[in-house]
């Protein structure tokens, strides 16, 4: 099993859940996020005070799901949320070793 962590901007999440969609994925966890990476943020001049914001709204987007299924989530995950400009975000994978539904116990429930 694998888990998927990806940030992205705030306007990519429909497009992101609509390409997960579109592959038979609707199991997903989604969290408004700060963050900073190479987009590195910008400056803007409030009242007559320059202000430097360094992190940056983004969308932490999580999706555990089994193997096979793991080459289409990412590809999925990419295109709803390509821009082609910096800050465009990451794709994080990460190995699970043990899943278990609260309700029933059932465990390998991906």
């Amino acid at each position: 099993m694998k888990l998927i962590i990806a940030y992205f901007r705030p306007e990519k999440l429909n497009s992101v859940k609509q390409a997960l969609y579109a592959k038979g994925i609707y199991s997903m966890s989604v969290t408004n996020v700060l963050g900073a990476g190479r987009q590195k943020g910008f400056t803007e001049t409030y009242r007559g005070v320059t202000m430097e914001v360094n992190l940056l709204k983004k969308v932490r987007l999580e999706v555990g799901l089994n193997e096979d299924k793991l080459d289409d989530a990412v590809t999925a995950i990419r295109d709803g949320a390509l821009t082609g400009k910096e800050g465009d975000g990451i794709i994080l994978v990460q190995d699970v070793a043990k899943a278990m539904r609260i309700r029933t116990g059932e465990e390998s429930i991906l």
